[in-house]
């Protein structure tokens, strides 16, 4: 029914001690973020995961120290002509995202609010799957930053971009890139990040996902030119070792839900 991660919690076991180790060259902590997307049935409503996202899961995870949480739909169907909630899911560190799903099962408070949501039959769920995606943030942005004035701006969409490349090495340079001077630009050209991580396990791996905010559609569409026109993304691009480290952008223009945290 659902088609969740089977490494997730192995991999981020194995990755606290390396996160940890390079978070002592970093300016804090590396958070880790975890990318849900419920893919929709055709024609289906989204009412009944609303409900259980803010009734249940999402006050569940705040009990237990996970937060903000951001939900979106996407206001351009993707590629594959889906619609989605995509949930954004920040976690201090990777034992409390690896724990997080034993944590809901031993809530009772969680339990009897999801209810009415976990006894769907199979014909009424919404949704076909949930893909997820493990993400460590990265060098440049080590915790999330949601801008307190865009709260208040029922106008502010979002932009959540999936970097594939080839193989681990060219993934690594892109990382690199961001990290080495990518991330200005974006603030210059008025590309405001929310968090960047790379993919730990998900169907993208190597990747590397990161979420941007805007004050409105507008707004996005300028800064993108401003972006593709700014001088040192023109000096940067070329620089040799990064030269094919994108394979493929998934790339997906989000809506804020009404209560959304982010």
């Amino acid at each position: 029914m659902i088609r969740y991660t089977l490494l997730f919690c192995l991999f981020a076991m194995t990755l606290m001690t390396t996160a940890a180790t390079d978070a002592r060259a970093d300016s804090g902590p590396r958070e880790f973020y975890e990318i849900r997307s419920y893919v929709l049935n055709e024609g289906a409503s989204a009412e009944a995961i609303d409900g259980y996202l803010k009734e249940a899961l999402i006050p569940a995870l705040q009990r237990h120290g996970a937060g903000p949480v951001g939900v979106f739909s996407n206001s351009e169907n993707d590629e594959t002509g889906s619609t989605r909630v995509i949930v954004a899911i920040p976690f201090d560190n990777a034992a409390a995202a690896a724990e997080a799903q034993q944590k809901l099962k031993s809530d009772s408070v969680y339990q009897q609010a999801a209810e009415q949501h976990m006894s769907l039959a199979r014909n009424e769920i919404p949704y076909r799957r949930v893909e997820s995606e493990l993400l460590v943030a990265m060098q440049c942005m080590p915790q999330l930053k949601v801008p307190s004035k865009m709260m208040d701006n029922e106008d502010r969409v979002y932009e959540l971009r999936i970097y594939e490349s080839g193989n681990e090495r060219l993934g690594n340079l892109k990382v690199d890139m961001f990290n080495d001077g990518e991330v200005p630009i974006f603030l210059d050209s008025g590309i405001q990040p929310v968090f960047i991580g790379q993919a730990v396990v998900g169907p993208y791996t190597p990747n590397l996902t990161y979420l941007t905010v805007y004050p409105n559609e507008e707004a996005r569409n300028q800064a993108w030119q401003n972006f593709r026109t700014h001088p040192d993304w023109k000096v940067l691009s070329k620089v040799p070792k990064y030269q094919g480290t994108v394979s493929k952008i998934h790339k997906y223009v989000l809506t804020p839900k009404s209560y959304s945290q982010m």
